[in-house]
């Protein structure tokens, strides 16, 4: 709270200078400039390698500028938090009292665990304040697009369930990858897609930031989806795609912390995708629909479809700290949760094979364990499953063994909990439409 406070002093104003992009031949590059005081200034980069299915010139200036402007806004928020200046100065153009309403409550929930592990006690009403100075509006839009489906993939399970079931169902697909890496490569190669197939985004990060992270600056985590989402919307414009189909289940709405808002996947939650939604709407266009196809289901009924798929076992990762190296690390809580979260659904052999070691019977995970079945009040901030879920999922897994002592080493002194997660039936919160939500067969979800 003190670097904060001395921070947000030296640093009085946070500027949105401009923002720019060029196409030619090879794609798209848009650089935005963001600047603090006269000494800091960044300016990183988004690049979309050229498709052949591309539409360049359906868009005009306008609607490139609408689009891109929305991209920055969001961008911000990863350079503004280094000092966390109380004001933020939007040049480019013109926003509403609407529009400041909601990106403040975007920057402040999405920023929530940033907060917390920095000690920082904001509120939404004094941690900043949105000028815009530019008198240049921004008109809402209308995009020609059609019936197809735009499906982002992390890598992990859950994108990988909204792949099969749409394409079992003949939906069109074009998957979408922000910073292709191992996982994300091979999972769109198995649903049978080359990388001239799918949408790639590459994004970078100023050096910069980095280096004021490592002199001391504030730093922590910032709401990724959110990102993901305005930028999603550029590319479903240029592409004509109608659809952009998230693998947001219905879990992410739980807090981190007990009796909190503190909530380290924010801009995954029912919450932000209303928001979202409303705010297309209302400022950017009513022909692109964002929206979770998976939110219907727990984490419980994702991993059952997952464990239906076998064929990316070898490939499917969702370990951020493994994710550079494409590997499962096998020592943090995110791996631990999707390790749990399968175990009823794979044969404990096959399981550890895939994860590279039984985690269940590993000592050193205990504090995890704990943490993700509740008996600390703070779950890990990770993209996990609800601690009912965790204990569900353990009392299902607990069956396979005869007694305690065949059980591994996390489950000897685990006490059976009275949670459960109903495994067959679906999420009434959802922004589905009826055909979408059929594809969820009783028999797919029991």
């Amino acid at each position: 709270m003190e670097k904060y406070n001395i921070l947000r002093k030296k640093y009085p104003t946070f500027c949105y200078e401009s923002f720019k992009y060029t196409i030619t031949s090879d794609g798209m590059l848009m650089t935005f400039c963001f600047s603090i005081g006269d000494d800091i200034v960044f300016r990183p980069t988004v690049t979309i390698p050229q498709r052949k299915f591309y539409r360049w010139d359906n868009l005009d200036k306008l609607q490139l500028d609408l689009l891109v402007f929305n991209i920055g806004m969001i961008e911000l928020i990863s350079y503004w938090k280094c000092t966390c200046s109380p004001t933020i100065v939007v040049k480019p153009y013109a926003l509403t009292n609407g529009q400041i309403a909601f990106w403040k409550k975007l920057y402040y929930n999405g920023l929530s665990e940033f907060f917390y592990i920095n000690g920082i006690d904001a509120t939404i009403d004094n941690f900043v304040i949105i000028n815009a100075l530019s008198e240049k509006v921004l008109s809402k839009t209308s995009f020609d697009t059609n019936d197809i489906f735009i499906v982002p993939i992390g890598g992990g399970k859950d994108s990988v369930v909204t792949l099969e079931l749409l394409s079992q169902a003949g939906k069109d697909i074009c998957p979408m990858i922000i910073n292709p890496r191992g996982a994300t490569l091979e999972c769109a190669a198995i649903a049978g897609y080359d990388r001239e197939s799918f949408i790639e985004i590459k994004r970078t990060i100023h050096p910069l930031l980095l280096k004021l992270n490592a002199e001391g600056y504030l730093n922590g985590h910032t709401p990724f989806s959110a990102m993901l989402a305005f930028h999603s919307l550029l590319v479903a414009a240029l592409t004509g795609r109608k659809h952009i189909a998230l693998s947001n289940e219905s879990s992410a709405n739980e807090s981190t912390i007990v009796g909190t808002n503190v909530n380290h996947q924010y801009s995954k939650s029912l919450e932000f995708e209303n928001d979202f939604r409303k705010y297309v709407s209302d400022y950017i266009t009513n022909d692109i629909n964002y929206f979770s196809f998976l939110r219907p289901l727990s984490e419980l009924q994702i991993a059952m479809l997952f464990a239906k798929n076998d064929k990316y076992f070898g490939v499917f990762k969702s370990c951020n700290v493994g994710s550079k190296t494409d590997i499962w690390c096998g020592s943090c809580p995110k791996c631990l949760f999707a390790y749990i979260i399968l175990s009823p659904f794979i044969e404990p052999e096959l399981l550890s094979g895939i994860f590279g070691k039984p985690m269940l019977d590993d000592p050193s995970l205990q504090l995890y364990f704990d943490q993700l079945t509740g008996v600390m009040p703070t779950k890990p901030f990770e993209c996990v499953g609800t601690v009912d879920e965790v204990n569900t999922a353990l009392a299902m897994t607990i069956k396979r063994y005869y007694s305690i002592s065949d059980r591994p080493y996390l489950l000897k002194n685990y006490e059976l909990k009275s949670f459960a997660v109903p495994i067959d039936t679906l999420s009434l919160h959802h922004n589905l439409s009826a055909d979408l939500l059929a594809l969820f067969k009783t028999e797919d979800v029991r």
